[in-house]
């Protein structure tokens, strides 16, 4: 399978209008310090593709601090037989930069 990189806008612009699930699979530590709002922290150390959440028609997108680990979990993912390609290229470093709203806690 391919993996597809999404840009600030295609994410900022899915997650407005609820049409991507997106999958944070930074550490809970780095979650908890700052993370884009509505996303879901599933950590790449401990990650399952199986026990990704039900996205209710959403686009499943995994995202990291930069498209590295995000780009794993997509491997991973697609080596378990889920038809996941796309993630956030730039990460959550993408998003900070452009100054765009962050979320604390878990």
């Amino acid at each position: 399978m391919q993996i597809v990189d999404l840009d600030l806008e295609t994410v900022r612009e899915g997650l407005a209008d609820g049409s991507i699930l997106l999958i944070d699979v930074r550490e809970p530590h780095e979650f908890a310090m700052g993370h884009i709002p509505d996303s879901v922290s599933m950590p790449l150390s401990t990650f399952d593709p199986a026990e990704i959440p039900e996205a209710g028609g959403r686009r499943i997108v995994m995202s990291c601090a930069a498209g590295v680990r995000s780009r794993h979990a997509l491997m991973m993912a697609q080596a378990a037989g889920l038809p996941l390609t796309e993630h956030y290229a730039g990460g959550f470093k993408d998003w900070v930069m452009a100054g765009e709203e962050i979320a604390r806690g878990d």
